[in-house]
């Protein structure tokens, strides 16, 4: 059997260690020939592809980014799963000699994944995304790195705030789901943490800084990138739209800053941590996560378990069918949030 390996979406710590994880099991074990596409679906449609083998993964697991590549190029022309679009894929893979695709990727991808499945192309999903915003798994590789660089942030920002006596205001990722902020806020002890699914008034917001002032402290803020204020939309400070046509966010901590200085006057910093949260080497966790779900993804194969997505739950790998969270965003519950709400100012 060939399986062809193929990274799209944003890139993610753990990458590299789930195509390692999946190709010593695939190839070693298994007996299995295996192709990295490179640039994700660029690289299908234009033959740009790499051999798997032991030597061309060794050592790459402690690695950032991923080795690949990954892109935002679509599958599909114009987007559209049409039959003749899959049919094309079909053609494709014959093509370049293609039984199969193990596609590393978040909500699109594992999308994409199960319309491939649902026409007759044999497809298993490894759940990467440093949101944590994938049903079907607990946690999602790169999610645990971005989180702890997150966090790292906030201690930062802390020392440098309290010296200054000034409110600090985090900005992080997380467009529909604020996993990383509420983890981050948690782990690092902020005042405040304001997600997308739950909006805030600013002047709640500004009760909260000014609580913590009359404390005699100085209030550090993660705000998530998809946060809106009761009542509004999105906040959108950057022109153009990302490769999936939407608005592009980022911004909102520049925002809500000087929102907070003009209500309370406690002066206010905005700090949008950006890319940086994808960056650099995974952690252990990842690592083990991402390695743990490519060994479990080729064993899928094995077993011709197609149609199907290498998830954790609990403390096991378990295979859960792509029809059943295909499409669907995990969201943080709202007994989640309000645990940590009661905490805020």
């Amino acid at each position: 059997m060939r399986i062809g390996v193929l990274c799209s979406g944003g890139d993610s710590p753990g990458m590299n260690a789930a195509i390692r994880g999946a190709v010593l099991r695939g190839v070693e074990v298994h007996g299995f020939e295996m192709v990295g596409f490179m640039d994700g679906w660029r690289g299908f449609h234009e033959g740009d592809f790499v051999e798997l083998d032991r030597l061309a993964v060794r050592g790459i697991s402690p690695l950032g980014g991923v080795m690949l590549g990954t892109s935002r190029v679509p599958p599909f022309p114009d987007g559209k799963a049409t039959p003749e679009a899959l049919r094309a894929v079909a053609a494709r893979m014959a093509e370049l000699g293609i039984d199969a695709f193990m596609l590393i990727g978040g909500n699109g991808t594992q999308t994409v994944a199960e319309l491939l499945t649902r026409a007759g192309i044999r497809a298993i999903g490894l759940p990467k995304t440093i949101d944590n915003d994938l049903a079907g798994t607990d946690y999602t590789f790169g999610f645990d790195t971005a989180v702890s660089i997150a966090a790292e942030a906030i201690d930062r920002l802390r020392t440098t705030g309290e010296s200054h006596r000034r409110c600090m205001v985090l900005e992080v990722m997380g467009r529909d789901a604020g996993w990383i902020a509420l983890n981050a806020g948690i782990a690092g002890g902020a005042q405040v943490t304001l997600i997308p699914e739950f909006p805030e008034s600013i002047e709640q917001i500004c009760d909260w800084v000014l609580s913590v002032r009359d404390r005699g402290r100085s209030s550090l803020v993660v705000v998530a990138e998809g946060f809106a204020f009761d009542g509004a939309d999105q906040v959108v400070v950057r022109e153009g739209l990302d490769g999936f046509g939407r608005p592009r966010l980022g911004g909102i901590a520049e925002v809500l800053a000087p929102l907070i200085e003009q209500r309370t006057g406690i002066e206010a910093r905005a700090t949008v941590l950006g890319h940086v949260q994808r960056g650099g080497s995974p952690t252990a966790f990842d690592r083990v996560l991402a390695t743990r779900t490519g060994i479990a993804g080729a064993n899928a194969a094995q077993e011709g378990a197609w149609g199907t997505l290498a998830g954790l739950r609990g403390d096991r790998i378990e295979m859960v069918p792509l029809s059943e969270i295909a499409g669907e965003l995990k969201t943080v519950p709202a007994d989640r949030y309000e645990e940590v709400r009661l905490t805020f100012g």
